[in-house]
């Protein structure tokens, strides 16, 4: 399973939004994801992943850039 099918099951399981609608390049805010709902799916996308992040990047409004995080973050803690 990719990094980005992942994200969409848990954005699924979690917002209940129909992975099959987001889209890679669509703003999170386009599906009702609000700065409260965005810091809510990192806590679970950290616990999903293993992962700690410091500090989240501001560019990080996409399904596609928070992919890109993810799978940067699994790397460098793989190293």
């Amino acid at each position: 399973m990719t990094t980005l099918s992942e994200l969409k099951e848990l954005i699924h399981k979690n917002f209940d939004i129909d992975p099959a609608t987001l889209s890679v390049d669509a703003p999170l805010s386009d599906y009702g994801l609000d700065s409260l709902s965005l810091a809510e799916l990192l806590f679970v996308i950290e616990d999903h992943f293993h992962l700690d992040f410091a500090e989240v990047p501001k560019d990080v409004g996409t399904l596609g850039a928070l992919a890109r995080l993810i799978d940067s973050q699994r790397l460098s803690q793989a190293a």
